[in-house]
């Protein structure tokens, strides 16, 4: 028996500026991500990359209902369902 998707996907239009903000610079904070020699973005062009992707739909934000919380994810890992 197939697994329904273990979270849901909330359009980033429905939240507050402030939450939606929040949420943003919370994944920025804990992205992990290397720069290399270079200095790393600050945190508000790093807000600003994701708003934008968010705003294009290369990445969404989803709800685990099971954990309660939200993350922001890349589009193309969504998994597939019957409807998309």
């Amino acid at each position: 028996m197939a697994r329904e998707s273990p979270f849901v996907v909330i359009p980033f239009q429905r939240l507050s500026a402030e939450a939606l903000t929040g949420l943003i610079e919370a994944y920025v904070s804990r992205e992990g991500t290397d720069y290399g020699h270079g200095a790393a973005p600050s945190l508000s062009r790093k807000v600003a990359q994701v708003r934008r992707q968010l705003e294009e739909g290369t990445a969404v934000i989803v709800f685990d209902p099971a954990l309660q919380n939200c993350n922001i994810i890349p589009r193309h890992t969504l998994p597939k369902t019957s409807d998309s």
